[in-house]
């Protein structure tokens, strides 16, 4: 009892710190480019390309290196570590030529411009991913404010039976009939309510929000955004602004690259060589050599020509052919599969778009035969339970034309998600 009267304020306080943040689909779409765990491990994945390319590219940066290697000498002064025993000694190399370090700059360059182009997939991804929840999230909310609303009508029904049965009017069994309709609307209604709050939830959870956050949509009528006008077109354009194309084709330039560079390690090498010692005289230089001077320094070239590499090269060569053979044939494989998905996006928007025509279509008949049936119940031509009919008629057509128009509504941010205009025109 003890720990059960404990945990029942723990919840309560839980339940308190939830919060309700209400946004519209512009600011739910701005939030998930800032906020989105997938947009932010994509921007991280691009900054680690990023000091790739740096990394290869600083052999070409010349390195200095400075410290000492003072030591006492008895005899003949011997090298410490492979330097001259000194006071202060500073040395610097740098790559002046190195034709297969240049090609793996190259594909690091390359390489961190696919990261940035798959970043800019990725916020593409989750921001249709936001906009297709904030839909569902809008959409449930309407479904179950037009049950909820059902719902009181089939309660003031219920009311007006009973009344009508305690005048005689009406048999006892209408009441029953009633009351069973009622608690089915209202049944129905909770089902819906949890829906719509467990859409809110997932839509705060996409959006970085706290666990126990819901996210609910702000009202408001939004303009439809502009599509290609006919699937041709929308190929045509989904080809053209591809990321994932973008991307694979420059996969394959970095593995071009990778493969000249494999090639280029036969070539000869150059770097550039500087070094500076300052001699101390407790190292017994004079006794063994005819002239000592303190300061000494050198500047030179190291090159190397590569005889006889074994078969790491042309191992190493093959193999960066075979990558780069791969991902040839993934790109025209995407090419493909591109163009064959914008024009079925295309033509499920337009059945999307026809079948939101037929559903206002049947709402506008719904609504009308209430009408007539209440213009007839008040000439005593229809009863009340084909009006009450009637009415739970009317709020189902009212959820199918609310999901046809989220259907049509949806199709066409997949029609731009493929033409690469969906960020474009939710922002």
């Amino acid at each position: 009892m003890r720990k059960s009267g404990f945990l029942v304020p723990l919840f309560c306080l839980c339940v308190c710190q939830a919060e309700v943040h209400t946004l519209s689909l512009r600011e739910a779409v701005e939030r998930a480019l800032k906020e989105s765990p997938d947009v932010v491990l994509a921007r991280l994945e691009a900054d680690r390309a990023a000091q790739a390319a740096r990394l290869a590219h600083s052999v070409f940066v010349p390195r200095l290196v400075v410290g000492s290697g003072l030591a006492y000498s008895s005899g003949l002064p011997m090298s410490i570590e492979g330097a001259t025993p000194s006071i202060f000694q500073a040395n610097a190399i740098g790559s002046v030529f190195n034709r297969a370090q240049s090609l793996r700059v190259a594909a690091a360059r390359e390489s961190r411009r696919g990261a940035e182009i798959d970043a800019n997939a990725k916020q593409d991804e989750v921001v249709y991913r936001t906009a297709e929840m904030f839909l569902e999230a809008e959409n449930a909310a309407r479904i179950a404010e037009a049950s909820r609303q059902e719902a009181d009508a089939l309660g003031r029904v219920l009311e007006t039976v009973r009344a009508r049965a305690a005048e005689g009017r009406e048999l006892p069994i209408e009441v029953k009939k009633a009351d069973l309709n009622l608690a089915r609307a209202r049944y129905r209604s909770q089902v819906l309510e949890s829906n719509a709050e467990a859409a809110r939830i997932s839509l705060a959870t996409l959006l970085a929000f706290e666990p126990s956050d819901q996210v609910r949509p702000a009202p408001g009528e939004r303009t439809a955004p502009a599509v290609p006008e006919s699937a041709d077109a929308a190929a045509e354009a989904a080809l053209a602004s591809s990321k994932e194309i973008r991307s694979l084709e420059s996969k394959l330039l970095a593995k071009q690259l990778d493969v000249r560079s494999q090639q280029a390690e036969r070539l000869p090498r150059l770097d550039l060589v500087a070094q500076y010692a300052l001699l101390s005289k407790f190292n017994n230089y004079q006794k063994y050599f005819n002239s000592f001077q303190r300061n000494n320094g050198q500047l030179g070239v190291s090159f190397q020509i590569p005889v006889f590499s074994g078969p790491a090269v042309s191992a190493a060569v093959a193999q960066a052919g075979t990558e780069a053979a791969t991902v040839r044939v993934q790109l025209r494989a995407a090419q493909s599969r591109i163009a064959g998905d914008a024009r079925k996006a295309f033509e499920d928007m337009r059945q999307a778009e026809t079948g939101k025509e037929i559903a206002k279509m049947d709402l506008d008949l719904a609504r009308d035969q209430v009408s007539v049936l209440l213009a007839q119940m008040g000439e005593g031509r229809a009863s009340l339970r084909q009006v009450d009919e009637a009415r739970t008629t009317e709020t189902d057509k009212w959820i199918a034309f609310f999901d046809a128009a989220a259907s049509a509504e949806k199709a066409r941010w997949a029609v731009l998600r493929q033409t690469g205009e969906l960020v474009a025109a939710l922002r």
